[in-house]
C-alpha cells in the first residue's frame, strides 16, 4: 500500500503541536514543541523536523496540503500587538469605531471599560463620497481627494489598510476604486468591507473590517514565510488554513482576510470532537479541550458543532458579552477562557485564591519548566498534586522541576496560611469550577441540560483535568481520545474545505424580485468555486447550502435558517416562511401571525465532500496492568492516595480497570479519579465511567 503522508499543525499559546498522518494506513505520529511567540515558525520547523525523523520520512514523501490553524489572529488582536493599519470611511463617520453601537454591556457599570479599537482614531481618515441606501453611486472619490489621502496614509506609514464606506454592502463600486489606487500608490495590503463582511449594520461591519486590516501585517508575512520554508525544504504540498467555521481554504486567501482565522485553533477542535461523536454514535457530546493558555468547550449536536454569525474577541470582560469587538465572521459556537496549563495562581485583594485569566505561556511558562517563572501555575499544581510525573513530560525529552512547583505554590500560601500542597490542591479545584461553569454557561445560552450529556476531553492538560469537570457538571461518561493532546491538529485533516459566505440584501419575502435574488446567489456561488478551487477542491465536488437572516417587519434583529441544498435555489416563498416560523417557534415558542417576513442577509455555506480517515484498531487487550504506583492527592484535606500508574501503549481493546489512575503517554497523562472505571475502546480511546458518586474532592459517598 502506497503511503498518502498527510501534515498539520497547530499554534496554540503554549505549545505547537503537529501530527503527522498516512491517510491510507490510519498511521499517526505527533509531537508538540513549545510555541514561539517571537517567531512562530521556529516552532513550526522544529515539530515537523522531529515527525519526520520519527517517522523516517523525507519532505519530499508529503505531496498533500499542509493544513494550518492558529491562534495568532486572535491573540494579536487581545494582546494589541497588531500591524500599523489605517482606516478609511466616508466622510462623517470617522468616530464610528469609538461611538461603537451606543450599547452599554453593564448599564450600572460607571467605570465601563471597552477595548482599544484596533486603529486608532488619529489612523483613520475621512473620505468625500456616497453611495445610497439602496446602492446607487451618488458621487465617487475626486483624483485630488485620492491625492491627498495618499499622502495622508503614507504620512502615517500604515502597513495596511481597511476600506469601509456608508452603504458599500450593497454596492462597493467605490471602496473597489480606492482599494486600486491605495494598493498601487502604496504598495501595502488593502481589504474593503465589501469584501470582508458585505452585511448590514455600520460597526459591526467597521470593527470586523478594522480587525481585518490591523491583522493583514501580521499573517501575510508569517504564511509567506513558511510557504517558502517548505517549498525549499523539498514539500510537495500547498498550505491550507482552518478557518472560524470549521472549514479549510488556501493559504492565499485566509491572507486576504484574516479575521476568518479569528477562532482557528479551537474550531478544529470541535471538528475533531465531531468527527469522534460520530464513530461514537454519540448524539450530543461536549468537547472539552483545555491546553496550556486557554479552555474551550463546545456542544456537538446532531454530530454537529453549532454555528454562529458573529463571533466577539478581546472582551475587556471575559463573561461580559458586548464588551469586545463583535466580529461578523461566521465560527463554531463556542466558549474560551482563561484556563489553561500555564494560567497563573494569585491571592487577591480580598485575600482569596484566584487562577487565571493571565497565563505564563511558553516565555516563560510554569515555575517547573525551569525557563525562569515564579508564580505557580496549574501545571505546577498538578505536579506538586502528583498528577503529572515530572521525568515523564514530554517523554522526558522535557523534564520538569518539582521543587521549584512546590516553591510556587509555598509563596502563594505565605498569605494563606497553607503549604504548598493545600495550594496545589486549591487552584487545580477552582481551575476545574472555573471551567465547569464556562461550560455549564454555555450550554444554558444553547437551551441544553448538560447533565449526562458525555465528555470528550482532549488538548494538553484536558485529559488531567477531565473527570474533575465531569462530576462538577453531572457528567458519567468521559471519552479520552488517541492523541488527544494533539486532537485539534488532527481536526484540520477532517475538516472539509469550506468557506461561508453572506451579502445584506433586505427585502421583504412577499415583494422580492427572483431575478434579484438569483444575481446575488450567483455571484455568492461564484467566489465559493474560487475559494474551493483555490485550495484544490474540484467542481464536481462542490456542495452548496441556503440560508437567511429573517425577521417579522419591524424587528431589529434576525434568526438565521438553513433552508435549501443544491447547485440552484429551488424554494417557494411559502417554504421559507414555513421554515422561518418553524424555527422563530422553536426560539420563542410562538410565531406571529400576519406580519410579513423581512430576509435581512442572504447566507450561502459552499463545502467539498471530505475524504474518509479510518485508523486501524488497537490490538485486544492481555489485561492492564499498571508499571509502577506514585502517591497522588485527589483534593484538599485528602491524604495522598497510592494510584497505580498504567503506560497507555500497553493498553489494549477490552482491558479494563479501576480509578484512581493515571494513564500516561508522551503528549499528555489522563487522570482517572476515584469512582471511575475505564474500558479500553476497540480504536484505543479510554472510556471512562462514573461508578459511584463522589465529591469535588475526590472523597466517595
Amino acid at each position: 500500500m502506497t503511503a498518502d503522508w498527510r501534515i498539520a499543525v497547530d499554534i496554540g499559546g503554549t505549545f505547537t503541536d503537529v501530527v503527522l498522518l498516512d491517510a491510507a494506513s490510519g498511521n499517526v505520529v505527533v509531537d508538540k514543541t513549545l510555541t514561539t511567540p517571537q517567531n512562530p515558525l521556529d516552532g513550526v520547523r522544529t515539530g515537523i523536523a522531529s515527525l519526520l525523523a520519527r517517522a523516517d520520512i523525507k519532505p519530499g514523501d508529503v505531496t498533500a496540503p499542509i493544513v494550518h490553524a492558529t491562534t495568532l489572529i486572535t491573540n494579536a488582536l487581545i494582546e494589541g500587538k497588531t500591524g500599523r493599519a489605517g482606516l478609511v470611511t466616508t466622510q462623517g463617520f470617522g468616530d464610528t469605531l469609538l461611538i461603537r453601537d451606543e450599547h452599554r454591556y453593564d448599564m450600572y457599570d460607571l467605570q465601563i471599560e471597552f477595548p482599544a479599537p484596533p486603529i486608532p482614531r488619529d489612523r483613520t481618515f475621512e473620505l468625500d463620497e456616497r453611495v445610497s441606501a439602496t446602492g446607487e453611486l451618488v458621487h465617487a472619490p475626486t483624483p485630488e481627494a485620492l491625492a491627498a489621502l495618499t499622502e495622508q496614509l503614507r504620512t502615517a506609514e500604515v502597513e495596511s489598510v481597511g476600506l469601509c464606506f456608508l452603504n458599500s454592502y450593497v454596492n462597493g463600486e467605490n471602496e473597489r476604486l480606492v482599494a486600486e489606487h491605495l494598493a498601487a500608490e502604496l504598495g501595502v495590503p488593502v481589504c474593503i468591507s465589501s469584501d470582508v463582511s458585505p452585511q448590514i449594520r455600520e460597526y459591526p461591519r467597521m470593527i470586523t473590517t478594522a480587525c481585518n486590516a490591523a491583522t493583514m501585517p501580521v499573517i501575510g508575512p508569517y504564511l509567506e514565510e513558511l510557504q517558502k520554508w517548505l517549498s525549499s525544504e523539498g514539500f510537495g504540498g500547498s498550505v491550507l488554513m482552518m478557518l472560524s467555521n470549521g472549514g479549510v481554504v488556501s493559504a492565499d486567501d485566509a491572507a486576504r482576510i484574516p479575521i476568518r482565522l479569528v477562532e482557528s485553533g479551537p474550531a478544529a477542535g470541535a471538528l475533531a470532537g465531531s468527527w469522534f461523536a460520530r464513530r461514537l454514535d454519540a448524539d450530543r457530546l461536549m468537547c472539552f479541550d483545555m491546553g496550556g493558555t486557554t479552555a474551550k468547550a463546545c456542544l456537538i449536536d446532531g454530530g454537529e458543532p453549532e454555528l454562529t454569525n458573529v463571533f466577539e474577541v478581546a472582551r475587556a470582560y471575559r463573561f461580559k458579552k458586548g464588551s469586545g469587538f463583535p466580529c461578523s465572521v461566521p465560527s463554531v459556537d463556542l466558549v474560551e477562557i482563561g484556563a489553561g496549563g500555564g494560567s497563573l495562581a494569585r491571592v487577591d485583594q480580598f485575600g482569596l485564591l484566584k487562577v487565571g485569566p493571565e497565563s505564563a505561556g511558553s516565555e516563560p511558562g510554569p515555575a517547573a519548566y525551569g525557563r525562569g517563572g515564579t508564580e505557580p501555575a496549574v501545571t505546577d499544581a498538578d505536579v506538586v498534586l502528583g498528577m503529572l510525573d515530572p521525568d515523564s513530560f514530554l517523554g522526558g525529552d522535557m523534564p520538569l522541576d518539582q521543587a521549584a512547583a512546590a516553591a510556587a505554590a509555598a509563596r502563594v500560601g505565605e498569605s494563606l496560611d497553607l503549604d504548598d500542597v493545600q495550594v496545589a490542591a486549591g487552584i487545580h479545584e477552582i481551575v476545574n469550577q472555573n471551567m465547569a461553569a464556562a461550560a455549564r454557561m454555555h450550554a444554558v445560552e444553547m437551551g441544553v441540560d448538560l447533565r449526562g450529556i458525555g465528555l470528550l476531553a482532549f488538548g494538553g492538560a484536558g485529559p488531567v483535568h477531565a473527570c474533575g469537570v465531569a462530576e462538577l457538571l453531572e457528567s458519567h461518561h468521559v471519552v479520552f481520545p488517541v492523541n488527544a493532546s494533539v486532537l485539534s491538529a488532527f481536526g484540520t485533516l477532517v475538516s472539509p474545505v469550506r468557506i461561508d459566505l453572506a451579502r445584506s440584501m433586505p427585502r421583504r419575502i412577499d415583494q422580492l424580485d427572483p431575478a434579484e435574488r438569483d444575481g446575488l446567489l450567483d455571484e455568492l456561488r461564484a467566489e465559493g468555486r474560487r475559494v474551493l478551487a483555490a485550495a484544490g477542491t474540484d467542481a464536481d465536488k462542490v456542495r452548496f447550502r441556503y440560508g437567511v437572516d429573517a425577521r417579522y417587519a419591524g424587528q431589529g434583529n434576525e434568526v438565521t435558517v438553513w433552508v435549501d441544498e443544491g447547485d440552484e435555489w429551488t424554494l417557494e416563498t411559502s417554504d421559507v416562511l414555513d421554515a422561518f416560523e418553524s424555527e422563530y417557534r422553536r426560539i420563542y415558542g410562538l410565531a406571529i401571525p400576519d406580519v410579513p417576513v423581512e430576509v435581512v442577509t442572504w447566507r450561502l455555506s459552499v463545502a467539498s465532500e471530505t475524504q474518509p480517515i479510518d485508523p486501524d484498531p488497537v490490538a485486544p487487550g492481555t489485561g492492564a496492568q499498571p508499571v509502577r504506583t506514585r502517591p497522588v492527592v485527589f483534593g484538599r484535606a485528602q491524604d495522598p492516595i497510592d494510584t497505580p500508574v498504567y503506560k497507555r501503549v500497553d493498553l489494549g481493546a477490552g482491558d479494563r480497570f479501576d480509578g484512581p489512575a493515571i494513564v500516561e503517554e508522551r503528549e499528555t497523562t489522563s487522570v482517572i479519579r476515584p469512582g471511575w472505571q475505564v474500558e479500553v475502546a476497540a480504536d484505543g480511546s479510554l472510556v471512562a465511567t462514573r461508578m459511584i458518586s463522589a465529591d469535588q474532592n475526590g472523597a466517595s459517598r
